[in-house]
């Protein structure tokens, strides 16, 4: 299957330019394209996922990718999508996302070889453009009447928008003509929300680059789930590729909870794996759901992309360790990763604490009675380990790495006792 049909069975294609015209391109020669994000913030979550995961196809057929920061885009604001205006950002915060969010990208790109990805900041080139020279020489090549029958613009009216997010358009079509014409850029892809952005600089390139120039555009659809719930959230908000915001754990995790109804189609969407072998994940889902292969597949997939093979192992331990129960050979750290959201108390070093005045003070247990009730029971472990002597002391020999005693009430309530 060609590229452009194997994006089309993955769903992956919202609109073209000009598809017949982009087809033949991609038929006769290898091309460069590009796709931008701005760095709103100093990580990118998932909803970013999709266009560039699209962007890395084209690289796997032999295609260039061009990766766009947008350090000098990041500063104005991106009307799309928004009621209100954007709060602008300082210089430093922008050039602390900007690295935040290069350092996120490499690891999606193969970053050597014959068709390794560029990357770009199209602060380098805007920032050396004064006023007038911006007005002069892009302002007049795009009409006020052009810019307001733009959904981004035009839904933006009733409730204001500022000089400052009109012109956003403009900058990033002199995104695309630069790199038409720095890297020979033929294609930019983009959410669909970047279907006028992306339009503005096919406009751009036909007025200012010599006559016969020809560039196309692709958007991709908005990732949506099957219950009409946003995609990319989870209880505890954004699932963001920074580790440090969201745990490989968490990661793993958000994709394994993936809904029947759901998985499929983020198979085809953002992993790699061929046709044949998501149809036989789809098959599976269908006969056999209780083993949740294509959920297994579709986590391990895309944890191993974004964090790594040793992240990817880690999770699956820490997720092994608490369905079971035996968390007793969990480093610190995965304690860390695989306990962040589950209650807590803070216990004094020195002090060795009767395991039933335990239960009470971390509100484990509501009363002593109680307490003494669930361990007598067996319905308490310390670090996997049943105890039933409702006189144990809780002392150094119970914390892990001298900093965690993990203590679980029940089958599923897990409390994290810190010193």
């Amino acid at each position: 299957m060609d590229l452009l049909n194997d994006l089309k069975w993955r769903g992956i294609v919202y609109q073209q330019t000009d598809e017949d015209g982009m087809a033949e391109l991609l038929g006769k020669e290898k091309v460069s394209l590009y796709c931008g994000v701005d760095p709103t913030a100093d990580s990118m979550h998932i909803g970013h996922l999709l266009p560039f995961l699209t962007l890395r196809r084209f690289q796997n057929n032999g295609h260039r990718p061009i990766v766009l920061v947008g350090g000098a885009t990041g500063m104005i604001g991106d009307p799309s999508g928004k009621s209100e205006e954007r709060k602008l950002q300082t210089v430093e915060d922008v050039n602390r996302n900007v690295a935040g969010i290069t350092k996120q990208l490499k690891q999606i790109f193969d970053m050597e070889g014959e068709s390794c990805a560029v990357m770009v900041n199209n602060y380098d080139w805007t920032s050396k453009l004064d006023v007038v020279t911006f007005l002069r020489d892009f302002g007049k090549y795009i009409g006020v009447n052009y810019m307001l029958a733009k959904d981004t613009i035009a839904s933006r009216l009733d409730s204001g928008i500022s000089f400052t997010e009109f012109t956003y358009t403009i900058l990033q079509a002199m995104d695309f003509l630069h790199l038409y014409e720095n890297h020979d850029c033929k294609i930019q892809i983009g959410g669909s929300d970047q279907w006028g952005n992306i339009t503005t600089g096919l406009e751009l390139i036909r007025k200012m680059a010599p006559e016969g120039s020809k560039a196309y555009g692709m958007t991709i659809p908005l990732v949506t789930k099957a219950d009409g719930t946003k995609f990319g959230k989870s209880e505890s908000g954004a699932i963001w590729l920074d580790p440090d915001k969201t745990s490989p754990y968490e990661f793993y995790q958000f994709w394994i909870n993936t809904a029947d109804a759901d998985v499929v189609k983020y198979l085809k969407f953002f992993t790699f794996l061929k046709k044949e072998d998501i149809e036989m994940l789809e098959t599976s889902v269908t006969e056999e759901p209780h083993l949740r292969k294509a959920q297994k597949t579709l986590a391990e997939e895309m944890t191993r992309l974004i964090h790594g093979e040793e992240a990817l192992q880690q999770a699956i331990k820490i997720s092994a360790a608490l369905f079971s129960g035996d968390v007793k050979n969990l480093s610190a750290a995965e304690i860390e990763q695989g306990f962040k959201d589950v209650p807590s108390f803070t216990a004094y070093k020195e002090s060795n604490l009767n395991l039933v005045d335990l239960l009470v003070e971390a509100k484990i247990s509501p009363s002593k009675r109680q307490a003494r009730e669930d361990v007598a029971n067996g319905a308490v472990s310390l670090n996997g380990e049943r105890v039933t002597d409702t006189a144990y002391i809780v002392g150094e020999a119970d914390r892990m790495e001298g900093k965690f005693t993990i203590i679980r009430r029940g089958k599923k309530k897990y409390f994290l006792i810190k010193y």
